[in-house]
């Protein structure tokens, strides 16, 4: 279907769009906001506009509404309890560390709680969804007027970032569908429940955003928070983290154009490729005399464009209701927590507020200033999981300052782990065993060239330590003057034609 796509754009009379060459983008992102630049037809700059929606995955150890576990690529159809796979009479239960973790996550988004919030039943009819609806929050979330900052470069250059901010509309709880499986084979579908009913937190974002880089950021900042907080792991590899872009143009002073949305985007890099692309692509339909349809598109990472899925011409009735089965949901604060409220039976929001972890903008302010690195570092730290664990750890193991340590966690051993592609947790050199080596090259023991040779012989993970290494390929520097003659003459008493011919010279 995505190959028939791009064809049929072809045929239409217009070139194909990308993919875009590596390391480049179809748009220029603007960082400090407005327009793009005009088109081939000279006339008024394009303004792009990108909103997100993003359904995250609750880290939970059951379902939203159920007891069924949550279990990443078990066996199909084999954590489904009655009431996912609907059956008659079964009841839902609200899943409390759903509703802790979506609060929190509000709360780290500079949302307003709604002390009072509902459910309701989003109708449609498809075959991973037995109900016939999904039960989410259309009326009244559980948090509202949200707001998330984000820093991405200017011109590709770490060294030179600029903060933006996009407004969070809303976050509410919904549960997950079923998962379809296509056989093209056997020409069949088959359908997996296990992930029916999983807890979600759907976080909308308003279209204040411009570009495929900015959306990129905001998420992968996003993406930390999440991470931080355990609200949700978030690895998007796993469906953990959905993203569905709305994606528009206009030209200064016009209304907002047509909008369509790229769904189910599953990686950052191609939810910038997919952004730029659609931006392009309809700059290009409208100068050249084409509209925009109201439509749902797909982005084909492999052809690096988006084709079309289905129209919203005619707008889907979800028949929103009343969820009759589940009351409101009723948070407090310390003020109005009755005093003889059982604890165990309500969140707090205050409680939960002052447990907050220390957000990744926080952290990143930290490590600059209690170890005088620079900005952009901290960015590369916090933006590899667990690299800021282990920059900490060899700091406190070694005697080299951190500014020189940076360079070696950034520099050699982040290189080495993209090479071999590996996490830092998978890595065959320990912090204690780099910190080793660090010292050291500190105290001069051995140069900068053989502290090199030594951490490529660490990475071979054969149980060594540096200054085994050291001592086995003779790497120390010799500090005793009167060993270093010894030397210089041994090699002069065994080349005595040369000296000689030189002496003549």
């Amino acid at each position: 279907a995505a190959r028939r796509g791009c064809a049929l754009w072809r045929r239409a009379g217009r070139p194909a769009l990308g993919p875009f060459p590596r390391g480049r983008s179809a748009v220029a992102c603007n960082v400090g906001g407005g327009a793009v630049p005009a088109g081939k037809s000279g006339l008024a700059p394009w303004i792009p506009v990108v909103g997100l929606e993003i359904h995250a995955q609750i880290s939970s150890n059951t379902k939203l509404f159920s007891g069924s576990q949550v279990q990443f690529a078990a066996p199909p159809n084999s954590l489904v309890s009655f009431f996912d796979a609907s059956l008659p009479g079964t009841l839902p239960v609200l899943n409390r560390r759903c509703v802790e973790a979506a609060v929190m996550t509000g709360l780290a988004l500079n949302c307003s709680i709604n002390k009072k919030s509902l459910f309701d039943r989003k109708h449609y009819f498809y075959a991973d969804l037995p109900a016939g609806y999904q039960i989410t929050q259309q009326r009244v979330p559980i948090a509202v007027n949200g707001s998330l900052s984000y820093s991405l470069c200017i011109d590709n250059k770490m060294s030179q970032m600029v903060t933006k901010t996009v407004r969070i509309k809303q976050i509410q709880l919904e549960q997950d569908s079923g998962k379809s499986l296509h056989d093209d084979t056997r020409s069949q579908t088959l359908v997996d429940l296990n992930r029916a009913g999983v807890g979600l937190m759907e976080v909308v974002m308003e279209p204040d955003m411009c570009c495929g880089e900015e959306a990129a950021a905001a998420v992968r900042e996003l993406q930390l928070i999440l991470q931080t907080l355990g609200s949700s792991q978030a690895v998007m590899a796993e469906g953990q983290l959905r993203v569905d872009a709305n994606v528009s143009v206009h030209h200064p002073g016009e209304p907002y154009g047509v909008r369509t949305e790229v769904k189910n985007i599953n990686s950052i890099r191609f939810l910038a490729k997919a952004i730029d692309y659609e931006i392009q692509r309809q700059i290009e339909e409208l100068e050249n005399g084409g509209t925009i349809l109201n439509e749902t598109r797909a982005f084909d990472s492999k052809l690096g464009c988006t084709v079309p899925m289905r129209d919203k011409e005619g707008k889907q009735d979800y028949r929103f209701m009343p969820e009759p089965n589940l009351p409101p949901l009723i948070l407090y604060d310390a003020k109005s927590l009755p005093a003889n409220m059982n604890h165990q039976q309500v969140i707090n929001i205050d409680w939960i507020h002052e447990r907050l972890p220390d957000l990744p903008s926080v952290k990143r302010e930290k490590l600059v200033e209690q170890y005088g690195i620079l900005p952009e570092h901290s960015f590369t730290l916090l933006n590899e999981d667990g690299l800021a664990e282990f920059f900490e750890s060899v700091v406190k193991q070694t005697q080299m300052k951190p500014k020189k340590v940076i360079g070696w966690i950034l520099n050699d051993l982040l290189s080495y782990l993209k090479q071999h592609s590996l996490t830092v947790k998978e890595s065959p050199v320990s912090s204690f065993l780099l910190a080793g080596l660090l010292n050291l090259l500190e105290k001069k023991e051995i140069s900068s060239t053989a502290a090199k040779q030594v951490l490529a012989e660490l990475w071979k993970g054969e149980g060594k330590t540096p200054l085994e290494i050291v001592k086995e390929q003779k790497l120390e520097l010799l500090q005793d003057q009167k060993e270093l003659e010894q030397i210089c003459q041994a090699v002069i008493d065994g080349q005595e034609n040369e000296v000689i011919m030189m002496l003549l010279e």
